[in-house]
């Protein structure tokens, strides 16, 4: 058999449907990963055992600048199913191909609350931890048990538990220290069957108000959550983009009151230990960018945080957008902006 015959990789593949944003790039190597062996062949073959390995999931929170020069590594593994049951909590694992959202509903269906307010959140399974994705109130982490990945360095199955992900504010250290070294294979969570609702966040109250429920279950919150979603954010299929492109900034609460005096209508959160989260998208739209487009790549007219790309826009337009955004907010506010998508 000839040394190049791995009929997994393809060679020279168009990446464009498999990013958020649309943006037109290629891989020098791709290979679809349906299981653990096709992982394990893929990285034996001779041709990319020097080449950097980009592992790609939903592609919702990357933004490709250009073309890949080495192997990309599209998640497609698939399976979730409850572990165990305690009464009143249970564990579930979703393998990491698994679509968020849809894991979301099935854990509702199945009668446990927990994610609900992370509804219709784009991307897969294997993606949240890296992210730790949040919203209204709750991150990601809240529930995690733990995960498994195998090392691309050591060629091994390892697991990660809650304190080795080291989890932060849309982050964990498979955005730092181990940023490219790990493929997540699965997720495990631990849910309540009847938890307390997370309902002081964003419009989720006024939302059940306008439905006329007055006492919501997990599924009715799942339902508002995902109703104000689909108001605010533009769907990627009709309107290339990455949801939030910009993380709130977090600055010591002595700072925050410095620009609260400045600027009185601002936006500010308490974020504990002496810190203060601030709405980047206030920032955004004060500094004058919502809603502006340079050429094909632009401001979402709605929501100031994300960043959309109108037809035809390459990556380094949107990222040359994204850096002049910065330069305005740090001009006016004296704040950086740091975005959320990887970019490569």
């Amino acid at each position: 058999m000839p040394l190049h015959s791995n009929a997994l990789l393809r060679q020279d593949a168009d990446l464009t449907a498999l990013n958020t944003f649309g943006v037109s790039a290629k891989a020098r190597y791709f290979c679809s990963v349906s299981s653990l062996g096709d992982l394990q062949a893929a990285l034996r073959d001779p041709r990319v055992r020097s080449l950097p390995v980009l592992v790609l999931g939903g592609g919702s929170n990357v933004l490709l600048t250009r073309d890949f020069p080495g192997l990309v590594l599209h998640v497609r593994l698939l399976g979730k199913r409850q572990i165990d049951d305690a009464g009143a909590t249970a564990s579930f694992e979703a393998a990491a191909g698994e679509n968020w959202h849809e894991f979301v509903l099935w854990t509702l269906a199945q009668g446990y609350s927990g994610l609900e307010n992370l509804s219709l959140i784009p991307g897969l399974v294997g993606a949240s931890p890296i992210q730790n994705i949040g919203a209204y109130g709750v991150e990601m982490k809240d529930h995690f048990i733990a995960l498994d990945a195998y090392d691309l360095r050591r060629n091994m199955v390892v697991q990660f538990g809650p304190s080795q992900c080291e989890f932060g504010y849309r982050d964990s250290v498979f955005k730092r220290g181990a940023a490219g070294r790990y493929f997540i294979l699965a997720v495990r969570f631990r849910l309540p069957r009847a938890g307390a609702l997370r309902l002081d966040y964003g419009e989720i109250r006024a939302e059940l108000a306008r439905s006329g429920i007055g006492s919501p279950s997990a599924c009715d919150v799942s339902a508002a959550v995902c109703n104000i979603r689909r108001r605010k954010l533009p769907d990627p299929a009709l309107l290339g983009n990455a949801g939030s492109f910009f993380k709130n900034p977090i600055v010591s609460t002595e700072r925050a009151n410095e620009l609260t005096t400045r600027f009185a209508a601002m936006p500010h959160y308490a974020a504990g230990s002496g810190r203060t989260k601030l709405a980047a998208g206030w920032l955004i739209e004060q500094a004058g960018w919502k809603g502006k487009r340079i050429g094909n790549a632009g401001v979402h007219a709605e929501h100031a945080l994300v960043l959309v790309n109108h037809g035809g826009a390459s990556g380094a337009e949107i990222l040359a957008l994204a850096r002049q955004i910065q330069d305005a907010v740090q001009e006016q506010f004296g704040v950086e902006l740091e975005p959320e998508p990887v970019i490569l």
